[in-house]
Formats: C-alpha cells, structure tokens, sequence
C-alpha cells in the first residue's frame, strides 16, 4: 500500500483513516490532511487496491474480481491501520468509492472504526437477505431498468455497467482527446464549476426518472465516457481560473492513471454490477452503523441522488447515530477538494461532537 502520512511527528496521537474514491488518489486528500494533522491527528491516506502507486492487485479484465469486493478492502484498511501501530481509529472519512468502503468498515469493525465520514456516496446499508421465503416464492431479481434505458427515445445507460464492461479501460486510457484533457472534462462535468449540475430527488429507479441524471452517470448508448465528456470541456480561461484543482495538480493525476490505466478502479464496479459477492455482504443484512457517522456532500451533486431514496434510508434507518448531514454550496462531487475549507470546518464539528 502507497500512503500518504501526515502528523507523524509526535507518537500517540489519534489516528485518522482517508479512503479516495473514482477515479482519484490518496493526494485527493491533499487540502485535508494538514488541517487534521495541525489539530493534532495522525492522519493516513492510501492509494487503494487498484489505484495510484499500490501494488500486488492485477488489472486482469478476465482476473479474479474478489480481491476488490468490499470485505477485502476493510481488510486492506484495517491492515494500514495495524501497519502503522493503531489499534482503532477516531475516525474513517470515505468520499465517493471510498464513501461505502468507510461505512463497512464501521459496519463490521466498530471496534476500530470508531466513528464514520461519508462524502458524496450515501450509504444503502447491506443487502437484504432472503425474508419469510418457507412458504414464499423468491420474488425474480432480473433488474429491467437496462434494458428500458435502451429503449428511450433518446437511447442511455447507466455508467456503473459501462464501467463494467471491456473496452471502459481502454476508452478512457487511450481518449481521443489525450489523457489530461479527459480528466480535466471529466472532473469539470461533475464540479459546481459546470452550470447544469442543479441536482434534485429522483422518484423511482426507473429508465425515465433515471433518464433526468447528467450524461456523466446516465450516459448516451452510443457514446463512451471520453466523448461524453469531451462536449463539456471547459475552455482554456476557465481552466486559468481553475483554484480547486490547478493544472499542475491535475498533472499529478494524469501521470498515475497514465502509467496503470484505470482498470483498477473499474473492477470495483464489476464486483457491484455483476452481484457476485452480494450473498456474502448479506452475512450483515439489517445490520447498521451505530458509531457517530456523517454525511458531507456538495450541494451540486448529483451523486447523493442518483440512486431514489438512500439518503433518506441512510439518515433514517441504516445510520442510528448520524450526528452531521451538510450539503455545501458551491461544490460538486470533488467536495474534499471544490471547498476543502468547509470540509475541514465540518469533520472538526464532527469530531468533536463524536468524542464529546
């Protein structure tokens, strides 16, 4: 595991886990981790399985997936935390792919998770085991909404099966348009920086409510990810005046993901999509987290309702301690990074509300 370490100086101190998500790195944590190490934390970030400057997973697309489910990447946490000589954490902060890493973690470690952040992702809880099915035929669990989505008029799919499927690595590996430059679009279609990002509840999972989403989630059939990005590209004043993530730091990001591809990443989304490891994640069907957890998101993301009614589910019943749930203004999906001074500002609250 590559880590990023800050506080380190000064031995005891309370430990701080960060978990990054798609298609970022532990430097995404890069406007956080001195705030936390100032007030006293030690705080680790890590390139996760798959991703950045970590090693020992493959980017077999035909590999065995099980390396990446979930419970394996708890254990991938729990073991930097080990590895730097804690036994439990104040607290692990997951945005984004990082959100539900962090909220399994504290789902079956409490012990050592003793408290949860969760930005961008809201976290549905586990998957529900079979119920009253003795004298109860199994309801079919052929999901349609696919296939619907194909059949709109103006023809979509979701991204999370997109991602899923052979060529996603290589169409965004190898864009057109060059590697930085996809990123660039990529990170300013899902950014308050883009003015259609004005989000609002979904009603159903269905291909017409789902139709409402941006084209970054919600994708046009024929099109691959670089495309879709590739017409909203900002311009070359608007990336002058970019403060939230200047050239060179976006430069960072382009020479990881050039040298391993993004199929790392991707295979993440293959364990969800292809509902391999679904039976064992109901090992902790209507189990929730009870440690002090919160949820931080920006107000311009679509991500908190892309899949209808988790955010409420999250609040009302999978979380029964959430102290904290803020939308901030003027940030996107990159939240950590779009407004990292509010951020910091509300996982201070946070942490001093959950140890009070």
């Amino acid at each position: 595991m590559h880590v990023l370490e800050a506080g380190f100086e000064t031995p005891g101190r309370p430990c701080i886990l960060l978990l990054h998500g798609f298609p970022e790195l532990a430097y995404s944590w890069r406007k956080v981790m001195p705030a936390l190490a100032a007030a006293g934390y030690h705080v680790l970030a890590p390139d996760q399985r798959g991703y950045g400057r970590t090693t020992g997973w493959s980017a077999d697309y035909d590999g065995d997936l099980a390396p990446f489910r979930f419970t394996n990447l708890v254990r991938d946490a729990l073991g930097v935390v080990y590895a730097f000589g804690h036994r439990h954490v104040a607290a692990v902060v997951g945005h984004d792919f990082g959100s539900p890493v962090a909220a399994w973690c504290a789902l079956i470690r409490p012990d050592v998770f003793r408290s949860v952040v969760m930005m961008s992702a809201p976290f549905p809880g586990p998957p529900a085991a079979p119920f009253d099915t003795a004298d109860h035929a199994l309801a079919p669990s052929e999901d349609p909404v696919h296939r619907e989505l194909a059949a709109l008029s103006r023809p979509r799919k979701h991204y999370q099966w997109y991602y899923s499927t052979r060529e996603a690595n290589a169409d965004m590996h190898r864009a057109p348009q060059g590697l930085h430059a996809f990123l660039r679009a990529y990170y300013h279609h899902k950014s308050a920086d883009w003015p259609d990002n004005k989000p609002a509840p979904l009603q159903a999972w269905t291909a017409s409510e789902l139709s409402k989403l941006p084209t970054y989630y919600v994708m046009d059939l024929d099109k691959t990810m670089a495309e879709t990005v590739a017409e909203v590209m900002p311009d070359s004043a608007t990336i002058a005046g970019n403060r939230w993530l200047p050239d060179h730091e976006l430069a960072v990001y382009a020479a990881e993901y050039e040298r391993t591809g993004f199929q790392g990443g991707l295979q993440w989304y293959r364990c969800g999509t292809s509902g391999l490891f679904d039976a064992e994640l109901q090992t902790w069907s209507d189990r929730t987290i009870d440690v002090p957890s919160a949820f931080i998101s920006g107000l311009q993301d679509w991500g908190i309702y892309q899949r209808p009614g988790v955010l409420e589910t999250m609040q009302s019943r999978v979380c029964t301690n959430m102290i904290l749930c803020e939308l901030i203004d003027r940030a996107g999906h990159w939240v950590q990074q779009e407004q990292h001074d509010k951020v910091n500002e509300l996982l201070f609250t946070f942490l001093n509300k959950s140890t009070a």
